[in-house]
Order: C-alpha cells, then structure tokens, then sequence
C-alpha cells in the first residue's frame, strides 16, 4: 500500500465515487496515470473534528489502518486511489464490525467498476 500524503490527493477523491457505511467512509477514484505504480493502490485515512479531539482522531485513524492492511490486498484494486474517513461508530464499532463494513464497501466499488466496463 501506498499512503496519500498530499492534500489534493485527498480532494480528488471526493470527486469519485463514495460508499457510506455505519463505521466508515469509502472514497476511491482512479489513480492519476503520473502517480500510478505496478500492483500497487494508494489509500489514506482522515478524521474530522466531529469525531472528538487528537487522541480520538487518531485512535479511529488507527483502527482503519489496520482494517485496511488487512482487506485492501484482498479487495483492493491497483491503479486505484482509497480515502477511508472516519465515522462516530469507528472508535465504539466492535473491530469485526469496520471489518464487515469496509468490505461491504469495497466490495461495492469493486462491483460498481466492473459494471462501467462491461
């Protein structure tokens, strides 16, 4: 996995497709053809204030990196951007809960890509 580090990367994505589930927030959009490496996708995290203060921000930050280092190389899709933002149920969802929804998500934007290919 590659980490979003840039704040237009980040903007970007808002402008591809979103999937909202109760613990977490999928954005994806296509990786720019400069930035795009061999088997690789690129994915970062946000929290937003609404979630709580610095420890609470970066305890959910935390919990979706490790969903995602465990689901993005299973239903990842390379030459593909992924923002994971942060919800109110990310600090207080059961771990098998964000796991359950990011795969739903994934799924999904897996789905809805092969759908605009055929």
């Amino acid at each position: 996995m590659i980490r979003l580090r840039h704040r237009t990367d980040f903007l970007r994505a808002q402008r591809g497709r979103r999937v909202v589930k109760p613990s977490v927030t999928l954005e994806t959009i296509a990786t720019p053809a400069d930035y795009a490496a061999a088997g690789a996708a690129r994915i970062g995290f946000t929290a937003t204030r609404k979630i709580g203060g610095a420890v609470e921000r970066n305890r959910a930050k935390r919990r979706l990196r490790a969903a995602a280092a465990q689901l993005l190389p299973l239903y990842g899709r390379e030459g593909s951007d992924y923002v994971l933002v942060a919800r109110a149920a990310t600090l207080t969802a059961p771990f098998a809960q964000i796991l359950d929804d990011m795969t739903a998500a994934l799924k999904s934007v897996r789905a809805a890509k092969t759908e605009s290919r055929s």
